[in-house]
């Protein structure tokens, strides 16, 4: 889960910004196969923007932002506990979202990226 804080001063940023032209937060969704239980769910990245890079090109890009434990993966030693359990139960669900976001965004010709605190000065 993303802090509350983070999404605030990620809106005002994109909103500050004058190379953004277009951003929304969680409007489109990509289906994907979860491998947990093999059924077909709807990610919803945390953000679409729509720039102007520094050369003026026009830019797309699909942005999910995580805590950097949740994209490394979780740390496993002999004897696995409960809580080991369900993050690695997370990242695997969230690998095979980011494998989706991939391929959609590759379709598009748009960017897919993912934002840890490292990134956001956090």
């Amino acid at each position: 889960m993303i802090p509350f804080y983070i999404l605030i001063l990620s809106f005002i940023a994109c909103d500050k910004n004058e190379n953004v032209l277009k951003w929304s937060s969680e409007e489109i969704w990509i289906p994907y196969v979860s491998p947990i239980d093999n059924r077909v769910h709807r990610y919803f990245p945390d953000f679409f923007i729509k720039y102007k890079d520094t050369n003026e090109n026009i830019k797309e890009s699909l942005v999910e932002i995580k805590p950097k434990r949740q994209v490394n993966g979780p740390k496993v030693g002999n004897k696995i506990n409960q809580k080991q359990l369900v993050e690695m139960k997370e990242f695997v669900k969230n690998q095979a979202k980011w494998e989706a976001a991939k391929e959609f965004c590759a379709d598009r010709k748009w960017q897919f990226q993912i934002l840890t605190e490292d990134h956001l000065g956090v």
